[in-house]
């Protein structure tokens, strides 16, 4: 009888423990149901985009919802908005001329703008018959026997709104081809170019030639320098080009990026001696039909290697081209600003770059290595002297944004965290600080658009509204002569505003991650004008899809208010324990939490489906976005700051939700995200289990400088005899390989040029070396950003953390079906 009474006790110990290690299938099919291909069939617009128009305040914009494309134009005086014409009977009268059918419901409209007399657009569509090229004749005369050269007709359309006329212009100029080589000053007489690592100009006439035939023998080019080399050119260079592709393109014309002055008659622009900078390679092991190599330039942080930075001046009037003595700092760095380009430009075909002041100087801000120095300069044209505006200085990197000139080049308006919060600030033309315009613990972010005549800022910011979540972004206004601020569009959501030039309306987007975008027009003083718009989220909401749920936490310090967001599955049941899986960035220039509505649901929501709650957090040191102290938390320890607040999060969301398995803890992130992944499974080994990390910068001593340097902080050291040194020390993810105790998958794209695959292969190695198990993806012939391999990584991805946080051990099929039945199987 007790042996009896044992075995049943036995039996119900293990029947418990087996019930509560219960294994749930990952769900393929849910997960599939929101592949980025079938998103692009459920949710269309999701803001309204205005283009505005040059002699009103009135604008047109396009909008898609699940009936089709809306064309519709506003007249904000009138408080108007009307569709642009009937797009059915357009769409008919389309078809006559074309001989196409086409309907109103499927209209899809090419280039449109308006004309000149803003009451006529001009549209293209392509047909279906073939003609030959416009060019054809040139072609054949060139070559005799030259093939007949066909293409699909594009139709030119224009259509008068007031008598709702359409007619086909058929003597419609051929667009100009878009040269990528040419800098074109602003009354189009001259083209400025490199060739051969030297500077180069044409004439109109003769750059028209280049667009018809880029070979013509006859075209005159006007060398202006003779001392160009290779690394040390005029012009840049192919970066993204294999050496087989440089040596085909090394007789080729390249862009060389200059502003000019608003009367053609001189440009300026930056050169870069690259010439001791170490080279990088990576393998294109897939190029047909030998594997090339690519080599570039590329600058590591701490290296001696630098690159030199000269600006350069040139005046067609006296022909001489001047490298101008502005050297400051060791290893310093140039930023050329150009004019803002005005709103209503956007829908112009061309727009000539000019620099950022008056036909007597432009400004230029030069910045030291380490970034703790910052100086706000222009060259005085007429006296031929740097004159410096504003110093600024840090103990920690400055972050440098354009200044904005007003009163005519009188005033300019200054951005700073010199009080360790980001804020505007008013300069006379001489330096003198006259006044802040903005004030207080919250974060001014970007100038909006400024209202000279009026002499009002408008500008964006966030954090200074009480109860709401301080990375939601608002517009707002104050007058330059001082005064209180005002805010233009309020509402607890993120909200996103496009302001026409003369500052009299704007179009405001605004949304939560839990709620559908509104578009809406309200005036400068931040009264609403008209509705515009709401999403069609209609077809996403009938496939299943639920909003995501914002939350806050405490940071590890038990003070600092952390923001976040949960994504759940779309079949969410509250008697489950549920994985955890954190998707990271680190930061600093960012975090990877959205604050709007996003259709991007790839790591995030489409992740959540497989059987999993995912989140995503912010950070200490993680955003720009808040006070200097928070973002520059991270400084001088770029590989552990944020991990204890990961941590943090799992801990107060695992006591506050039930459903929350804090024993099955995966972590995933890429580029800034690979590397704290694959850090998190070190640093916390009995915390974070399961780890997929992708395009990581686990060796921050061997990515590029600008960044590491930046955010991590180099030491800038002066020896007695006044040499200067740079001294950059990082601890690297490679250094605690022993400690991993959980499943991590790496992975790197071959080709990755800008997180180079030596990063992930040394963190095997050091795996390796440590004799430690992982997996190892690499995808043949990718960048950084995965490219057409990204769905392929999302589903091995969403093996991985089936398999070792559901314990779902059923291996998949060899064919990823999910993947491939989206595609259409031609042969």
């Amino acid at each position: 009888m007790k042996k009896l009474l044992l075995f049943s006790t036995l039996f119900l110990i293990l029947s418990g423990a087996i019930a509560q290690e219960q294994v749930y299938q990952g769900n393929y099919e849910l997960a599939a149901r929101f592949s980025p291909e079938k998103m692009r069939k459920m949710v269309f617009s999701t803001a309204v985009s205005p283009h505005w128009l040059k002699k009103s305040d009135r604008f047109w914009y396009e909008y898609k919802t699940s009936d089709g494309n809306n064309w519709y134009i506003v007249d904000p005086v009138r408080k108007t908005k009307s569709s642009l014409f009937d797009k059915d009977k357009l769409a008919m009268e389309i078809t006559k001329i074309m001989k196409d059918p086409v309907d109103g419901q499927h209209l899809d409209l090419d280039d449109l703008k308006f004309l000149e007399d803003e009451n006529t657009i001009r549209f293209k569509i392509k047909g279906t018959e073939e003609v030959l090229k416009k060019d054809w004749a040139e072609i054949k005369e060139k070559n005799k026997n030259a093939k007949d050269s066909l293409e699909k007709k594009t139709f030119v359309f224009e259509y008068h709104i007031g008598n709702q006329q359409l007619v086909e212009i058929t003597d419609a100029e051929e667009d100009p081809k878009r040269l990528s080589w040419a800098s074109i000053s602003p009354d189009s007489s001259k083209v400025v170019f490199a060739k051969h690592h030297n500077l180069f100009w044409m004439d109109k006439e003769n750059f028209l030639k280049a667009v018809k035939d880029e070979k013509d023998s006859t075209i005159v080019e006007h060398q202006i320098s003779t001392d160009g080399e290779e690394d040390f050119g005029y012009g840049f260079s192919g970066r993204g080009e294999d050496n087989v592709e440089v040596e085909k393109n090394k007789d080729k014309r390249k862009r060389v990026g200059v502003l000019w002055n608003e009367a053609s008659t001189q440009f300026v622009f930056t050169r870069s001696d690259d010439r001791k900078v170490k080279d990088l390679w990576v393998l294109h092991n897939t190029r047909d039909p030998r594997p090339t190599l690519e080599t570039y330039k590329y600058a590591m942080p701490g290296e001696k290697e630098q690159s030199i930075v000269y600006l350069y001046h040139y005046s067609f009037d006296t022909e001489v081209l001047k490298n101008l003595p502005v050297g400051t700092f060791k290893d310093q760095t140039i930023s050329l600003w150009s004019t803002p380009a005005p709103a209503n430009a956007r829908d112009d075909d061309f727009r000539a770059a000019t620099w950022l002041g008056d036909e007597d100087e432009f400004y230029f801000g030069i910045t030291s290595r380490d970034l703790k120095k910052v100086d706000i300069a222009r060259w005085n044209l007429a006296t031929g002297e740097k004159e410096v505006v504003i110093e600024e200085r840090s103990n920690t990197y400055i972050d440098l944004s354009r200044p904005e000139l007003v009163n005519g080049g009188e005033e300019l308006i200054f951005w700073s965290e010199r009080d360790g919060w980001g804020h505007f600030y008013l300069y006379g033309k001489d330096g003198t600080l006259k006044r802040q315009l903005t004030s207080g613990a919250f974060h001014t972010d970007r100038v909006e658009r400024v209202d000279d005549k009026g002499r009002r800022l408008f500008f964006v910011a966030n954090g200074r509204e009480k109860g709401e979540d301080p990375y939601y972004e608002h517009l707002y206004s104050v007058s330059l002569d001082g005064g209180a601020i005002t805010l233009l569009n309020k509402g607890d959501f993120n909200h996103s505003s496009d302001m026409n030039d003369g500052g009299t309306y704007f179009v405001n987007t605004y949304s939560r991650v839990n709620t559908t975008p509104v578009s809406e027009l309200k005036d400068r003083n931040g009264s609403k004008v008209m509705d515009l718009e709401t999403a069609d989220l209609s077809q996403l909401f009938a496939a299943g899809y639920q909003f995501p749920e914002p939350f806050t936490f405490k940071a590890d310090d038990g003070i600092t208010d952390l923001y976040g967001v949960m994504y759940k599955p779309f079949d969410f049941d509250s008697t489950r324990k549920y994985p955890l899986i954190e998707y990271v960035y680190p930061g600093p220039q960012t975090e990877a939490v959205n604050k709007s509505f996003s259709a991007r649901l790839d790591r995030t929501d489409r992740l959540a489906q497989f059987g999993f709650v995912v989140i995503t957090l912010g950070n200490r040191g993680g955003h720009p976005g808040r006070s200097k102290w928070y973002h520059n938390y991270g400084y001088g320890d770029l590989r552990d700051y944020g991990l204890a607040d990961k941590k943090a999060a799992i801990e107060q969301l695992s006591d506050r939700h039930d459903f929350i398995d804090k024993s099955k803890v995966g972590i995933h992130g890429h580029s800034g995200g690979g590397f704290m992944s694959t850090a998190a499974m070190l640093v916390y080994p009995d915390i974070f289990k399961v780890a997929v990390s992708s395009a990581g910068n686990h060796e921050n001593n061997i990515y590029n400088r600008w960044w590491s340097e930046k955010h991590h902080g180099v030491k800038e050291q002066i020896s007695p005899k006044g040499d200067t040194t740079f001294v950059y020390q990082i601890e690297k993810n490679p250094d605690l390989a022993k400690n991993l105790k959980g499943h991590l998958m790496l992975s790197h794209g071959d080709v990755d040029n800008n997180v180079h695959p030596a990063n992930t292969i040394r963190m095997a190695n050091a795996l390796i070396k440590a004799g430690k198990r992982f997996d190892f993806v690499m995808l043949p012939g990718q960048r950084h950003g995965y490219g057409d391999m990204t769905e392929y990584f999302f589903w091995r991805m969403g093996d991985y953390f089936v398999q070792h946080l559901l314990g779902d051990n059923t291996p998949p099929p060899v064919d990823m079906l999910e993947f491939q039945r989206e595609k259409a199987q031609t042969k």
